[in-house]
């Protein structure tokens, strides 16, 4: 979800530029200056609900602006090619020409985005179940279990190694696989 805004949000930004780029990039500063702990903490106290969804919402409110950024940059690169001066020669409008020209040649480098943010993702959720501010009993996540294997981590320590090391192993698999997609989808790497 949230790379889908950060694309439209970036793919606007780039094609409109001027005071326009400006105004959304301003924006998606501030919102990347606000902590997401603290946007956690005020939802979860606004809605009332430890959730997972109310985690979801928290982590989305600011998760797109990255994507969003790396979108804008490429775009303003793709902005001068002769196709898109082509289409805007034309008359075509402008959101499809963002959505049909200007989204499918980023979407290497946002598939690639999108498998280094997963790692940060996991971490997140993990470290806010961890603290208690995530999923709560009944539910569980890696986090949770960490959590409460705390209590009895001096008679049990294996019962904190396991989630840990699964929470490390995901995160690792995760960027190993965007160094692989990276090096697959640069341009530069084919012969």
């Amino acid at each position: 979800m949230a790379s889908v805004v950060g694309s439209i949000y970036g793919g606007i930004a780039a094609y409109f530029g001027g005071i326009v780029d400006d105004i959304m990039m301003r924006i998606v500063e501030i919102l990347l200056s606000i902590p997401y702990l603290l946007i956690v903490i005020l939802i979860s106290i606004i809605t009332d609900s430890k959730s997972l969804g109310t985690m979801l919402i928290a982590l989305t409110l600011t998760g797109w602006c990255g994507i969003a950024r790396l979108v804008r940059g490429q775009m303003m690169q793709l902005k001068s090619q002769e196709f898109i001066l082509a289409a805007n020669a034309l008359g075509v409008h402008p959101m499809k020409i963002i959505l049909k020209h200007m989204i499918p040649n980023t979407i290497g480098m946002i598939i690639v985005a999108i498998t280094f943010d997963i790692p940060g993702y996991i971490f997140s959720e993990a470290f806010l179940s961890y603290i208690g501010l995530g999923i709560q009993a009944p539910a569980t996540s890696w986090g949770a279990l960490a959590s409460a294997a705390q209590q009895t981590f001096t008679f049990y320590p294996y019962q904190m190694l396991f989630p840990a090391l699964l929470i490390a192993l995901t995160m690792l698999s995760f960027t190993l696989m965007g160094d692989g997609l990276r090096d697959a989808l640069d341009p530069k790497q084919r012969k």
